[in-house]
């Protein structure tokens, strides 16, 4: 008896270590998750927490004026990896990129289905807050129509297609601010290379 219960301690021991290490890894994942605003749970709808208002010299936060790009020509395309689970193949048309002075990053996207339909839409991103806003779609005539939805959105982090999520992450943003300059992020999208995580 004393043998059989000498063998088992050890036994024990591992299924214990196990489950403390499981336990460690979930609580890793939950904090990355807590604290990565483009999940749903770590962003309040109502953005409370995040320096959404004022700049850090204390003003008010304001929009400046947006001005449409020319609709986007087939050459000036570079696809966007948005993941294996998505339904569609994005674009971003790289010389419509721009930064403005109140820091949000405009760009024209370009969407198409697998069935061949096609979308083209004008759009901004704002790092320090991880939303998105509408501005303008492109129609067949190569004219723009502005959007009715005049609000910014935060951008989620959903399986899918996730082309807002992957374009700030991966792209335009890096700790909650642009991620360099224009010339930049023309050449992480035309070359493919995504921002690598703490560089």
């Amino acid at each position: 008896m004393v043998f059989d219960f000498a063998v088992r301690i050890p036994a024990a021991k591992k299924i214990l270590a196990l489950a403390a290490s499981l336990l460690l890894l979930g609580a890793a994942a939950h904090v990355h998750a807590a604290t990565d605003p483009f999940y749903p749970s770590a962003v309040p709808q109502s953005n409370q927490g995040l320096p959404d208002d004022d700049d850090d010299d204390g003003k008010s936060w304001q929009e400046v004026k947006t001005e449409i790009p020319p609709i986007p020509q087939a050459a000036n395309l570079a696809q966007l990896d948005v993941g294996p689970t998505a339904s569609m193949k994005f674009f971003i048309d790289i010389n419509s990129i721009s930064v403005g002075s109140d820091g949000v990053v405009r760009y024209t996207l370009v969407s198409k289905s697998q069935g061949g339909a096609e979308n083209i839409s004008y759009e901004g991103i704002r790092c320090q807050t991880a939303e998105n806003k509408l501005y303008a779609f492109g129609q067949k005539d190569g004219s723009w129509s502005r959007s009715r939805i005049s609000g910014w959105k935060q951008i989620r982090e959903v399986s899918g297609n996730r082309q807002h999520a992957a374009l700030a992450k991966d792209y335009l943003c890096q700790d909650g601010a642009v991620a360099g300059k224009v010339a930049d992020i023309r050449n992480r999208l035309r070359n493919n290379r995504p921002i690598k995580p703490g560089s």
